[in-house]
This record gives C-alpha cells, sequence and structure tokens, in this order.
C-alpha cells in the first residue's frame, strides 16, 4: 500500500487487528485503542469509501471441502489486447479462484482448486482451452501451500 495522507496511525491500527482476527467485534478494537467503537465505524466506513478496504472476506480450507488439487495455471494469449475479454470468461469458471494479469511469460496466471487430477483435466480441456483468444497454457500443481498471509503495515 502506498503512503496515503487520508489515513493515520489509528486507521493503521484498526486494519492491524482486523487483519489478524477480521471477525473481532469494533467494541473490541475500540477497547484496545482506548477511543469509541463510533470511531471505528467512521474509520471503517472512510476507508471502505477510500477504496482501502474493500468488503470482508474469509480463508477457506478447501481440501477440507474435498478440493484436493491447488493448481496455477500461466496462459499465453494470442494478443494482450484480449485480456479483458479472456479475464471475464475466467471469471466465470467456479474453479477459477484468482486471475493476475501478469509481465513476463505469461499474460495472465491463475489459480484453480479441483477436487483431483480428473477434475483439472476436466477444468483445463472443457473450460479454460476452450476460451477463444488462449493460445496456450502451462499447468503448475501445488504440492503443498507453505503460507499465505496479508502485507503487515
Amino acid at each position: 500500500m502506498s503512503e496515503n495522507s487520508e489515513i493515520d496511525q489509528l486507521d493503521r491500527q484498526i486494519l492491524s487487528l482486523l487483519i489478524a482476527d477480521g471477525k473481532t467485534p469494533y467494541t473490541d478494537i475500540a477497547k484496545q485503542l482506548f477511543v469509541s467503537s463510533g470511531t471505528i465505524h467512521v474509520r471503517m466506513k472512510k476507508m471502505e469509501q477510500l477504496g482501502i478496504v474493500k468488503g470482508s472476506t474469509i480463508q477457506i480450507d478447501y481440501q477440507k471441502l474435498g478440493y484436493d488439487i491447488m493448481a496455477f495455471l500461466g496462459i499465453y494469449l494470442d494478443k494482450s489486447s484480449l485480456y479483458d475479454e479472456v479475464a471475464e470468461q475466467l471469471k466465470q469458471i467456479p474453479e477459477v479462484v484468482e486471475a493476475n494479469y501478469t509481465t513476463g511469460l505469461y499474460s495472465i496466471f491463475v489459480k484453480i482448486v479441483c477436487k483431483d487430477t480428473n477434475h483439472l483435466r476436466l477444468v483445463l480441456h472443457d473450460k479454460i482451452q476452450k476460451i477463444s483468444g488462449i493460445q496456450r497454457t502451462e499447468t503448475f500443481i501445488s504440492l503443498e501451500q507453505s503460507f499465505t498471509r496479508p502485507v503487515v503495515f
């Protein structure tokens, strides 16, 4: 995050506490930071309006839901100008959980979760590789996710 003169140290402290535990009630945050819960509400509303806070999410353990394969897919496009169109089509595939427009070898780098290798094959063959504008793909299967974390500031 670049320096933003519209947020201050209190805003950063609020964000840090919510990053550590997104379910922390605003009243608890207020007590920890020695301010009113109304202040926390106002600060959060401000950061939402600035686009710093964009909703809230939960972390899912996909394996516990039967999705044993996590893979990354490098996508080569016929033309880079097709990015928006291809990204929109990728968004329609439930197994694609993340997509990034990148520099380097690939135009798009995506993260996919699947139940097993057969499911992965079907997603690649029947969904992704049929998208117009995709020239070819390279698949990397993750053997283990060591960690995932937000930036601490």
